[in-house]
This record gives structure tokens, sequence and C-alpha cells, in this order.
């Protein structure tokens, strides 16, 4: 008798958590949404982050706040949400950068994996190859040439270890089979600023960070890292133009909430974003910046959990083959 009591205590007990789960999440949302970007404020992850977030405030009926949280290459700002209440009020938009951490990485405080619950895709951003304005090569192949003769005199800058835009350039140097001294900041505008004043002679980074600058003439674009040219780079060649073959790297985003939130939760944060990324407002100013929302059949959490567990695999090779050690 005693056992049918205990049985029947605690199937009310799961049934009642079973119940205010399910009276949370058609309540949701309720309050104010937060999304940590895990890189300082103005880099392209912030860009695009901020965009998706006005959208989906109009959406959910409620303030989608970014709020940024930089450090260790992105992996502060994940581990943080890693760890928040699954409750679908703290989420995370991070890049390639999610993938490759395990690599990168000998101790995270988080598995990329199974800490996290995929919401969806939002976009694939091409790269550019940059440099400050009266860097001294005239064209792609100009550069190219000067990269091999000049070797480590030639710094370039990138955001840390992660970042995108030192994925970029590990492949950049594999490509040439050249070594330039690498220089790392804490963020991509921190870099961008030392760019546009001189200091540093090179980079790689998003069309989301460098579209603009690109335009007024305020950087010199060599190379956009896309299969063909893009509608608003138009002069700007691709790096199969200039000789360097098999070289494509778009930096894909994406949206997810801690591991553990209720499904309903994520099902309508997917359909946020959904209808987000085919906003008119969201599809335009993707376009400006030389990239573009992704499609619905995209934006959803089985295909991003595919995109993160296939990238992972890919680029544990692609680091290993760089030589670069675990931190």
């Amino acid at each position: 008798m005693k056992t049918i009591v205990k049985i029947l205590a605690a199937s009310l007990v799961a049934g009642s958590a079973l119940s205010a789960a399910t009276v949370m999440a058609q309540d949701y949302p309720n309050q104010p949404v937060t999304i940590v970007v895990p890189f300082s404020a103005g880099g392209p992850t912030d860009t695009v982050t901020r965009l998706v977030a006005a959208a989906m405030s109009e959406d959910l009926g409620q303030q989608v706040v970014v709020q940024n949280v930089g450090g260790a290459g992105g992996t502060l700002g994940a581990g943080q949400v890693a760890a928040a209440n699954a409750d679908g009020y703290t989420l995370l938009l991070h890049h390639i950068g999610m993938s490759t951490a395990p690599a990168l990485y000998a101790s995270l405080p988080y598995d990329p994996i199974a800490d996290f619950a995929p919401i969806g895709l939002v976009t694939e951003v091409p790269m550019t190859i940059v440099a400050r304005k009266d860097f001294e090569p005239a064209s792609l192949e100009d550069l190219i040439a000067h990269v091999k003769a000049n070797g480590e005199d030639v710094t370039y800058a990138n955001a840390g270890i992660g970042a995108a835009s030192q994925l970029c350039g590990l492949l950049f140097m594999d490509a040439l089979d050249t070594k330039m001294t690498e220089v790392p900041y804490q963020g991509t505008g921190p870099a961008m600023t030392d760019l546009l004043g001189g200091q540093i002679d090179m980079m790689c980074d998003q069309t989301t960070n460098t579209t603009s600058q690109i335009l007024a003439g305020e950087i010199k674009a060599y190379a956009v890292t896309t299969p063909e040219r893009i509608a608003v780079l138009p002069d700007v060649p691709t790096m199969a133009e200039g000789g360097v073959e098999n070289f494509e790297l778009a930096i894909w985003h994406g949206l997810y909430a801690p591991a553990g939130t209720d499904q309903a939760i994520i099902d309508r944060l997917s359909a946020s974003l959904q209808k987000a990324l085919t906003s008119e407002t969201v599809g335009n100013s993707f376009a400006e910046l030389g990239t573009y929302p992704v499609p619905a059949s995209q934006a959803t959490p089985m295909a991003l959990a595919q995109k993160l567990e296939g990238q992972t695999a890919l680029w544990a090779e692609v680091i290993s083959a760089a030589g670069v050690a675990a931190q």
C-alpha cells in the first residue's frame, strides 16, 4: 500500500511539473528576452544579432535585448548561456566559432552540442580580404606576391582565438604557404579601428563588418571568399580569380537556447526567427551588408543541429592540419 501511495505521489509531482512547464511555454514570453553575443559591440555578429533581435521583438511582443559578453574567442559568452536557466529568456547567437571551439580549446566550460538546444540558422556571411587604404599592393595578385615576399613583416589582425577572422587568416596563410605576423584583438571592432588608423596591414573579416568601409574608400578590398562576386561589392574579385583555388569560406550564424529548454518554447522561437528572416527590413539590411538570411527551411532546430555537428568534425581536421595547438 505504501508503495502505491509513493507511486501516486510521484506521478502527481511529475504531472504538476509537466503542467507547470506547459503553462510556462503557453505563456511565453511574458518578459524581455536576452540574446547574448559572445563578442564585443560593433562587430559583425553583433550587427547581425541586433537586426534579428529588433524583428523578433515585434513578433514576440516583448523586447529582445542584445547583451555583449566578449572574451576568450566567444567562449565566455557561450559558457554563460550554457549555464543559464533553460526558460527561453537567455539565448545565444554565435557564429562558426561554436564548431571550432572544441579543437581550439583544451578545456571548454561547456559542450557545444550537448549543452545547447538549437533554434535555427540565421545567415551565412562571406569574408573579405582587406587592408589599410595605403597598403602597397594594388591588386589581389599583387597582394599574394607581396605577402609571399615579405612574410612575417606583414601584420595581420584578428579578433582572437576561434574568431572568424582568425579562421580565415589560417586558411589564407595555408593557401599561400606563408606565415604572417598575427596580431590578436579583443573583438573585431578594435581590430577594424587599428586597420582604419593604419596601425595594421591586413585582416580578413565578414562583409557585415567591412562593406561600409570598403564602399567609403576607408580600407582597401582585395577579395571575397565566395565562389562568385557579390552584388554589393561587384568590383571585388573572388580568391579564385587571383589564382587561389578552393578558398571559399562563409561564416554561418545560429541561434541557441540552453539545453533542456521546453520544446514548445524552442518551436516558438524558431517560428519567430523564421518570420524575422523573411521581413523586408532584415532582408534589405542584410543585403546592404553583403549577406542574406537563410531560407525558412534552414532556420530550424534540425538544420542548425546538423550544421553544428558537421562543421565541428570538419574544423577539427582543418585546425589539426594547420598545426594550431589547443589553448
